[in-house]
């Protein structure tokens, strides 16, 4: 289990979190148990190491900055929604009665 971590509820308004203020994650993931845990703050080279090559189960907490991005939110338009969804699922079609963008007539 990975854990990227920024210290910050970011849907909220950037407050900071547990974690900001002294909670060890990797400390509460050795307490239940985890083979290995650990806390990386420069060191991806370790993350991978566990990742990949340690059997488990493991445990890392990825310190990174904690930056106000901007904010990406999907669209709220509901045929558009389940149309994408429908394209994906089923894949373009040259046709239109069998197009993903509605649904088949009944028969």
């Amino acid at each position: 289990m990975v854990v990227i971590d920024n210290e910050r509820y970011g849907e909220t308004g950037m407050q900071r979190t547990h974690t900001a203020d002294g909670v060890d994650l990797a400390a509460v993931a050795r307490a239940c148990r985890f083979e290995h845990a650990i806390t990386a703050i420069d060191n991806v080279a370790a993350v991978r190491e566990l990742v990949y090559k340690t059997p488990g189960p493991n445990f890392a907490a990825v310190k990174v900055a904690d930056e106000k991005l901007p904010l990406v939110l999907p669209p709220h338009d509901g045929v558009r929604l389940k149309a994408r969804f429908r394209r994906a699922l089923l894949g373009p079609s040259v046709e239109p009665e069998t197009s993903a963008d509605v649904l088949p007539e009944e028969r």
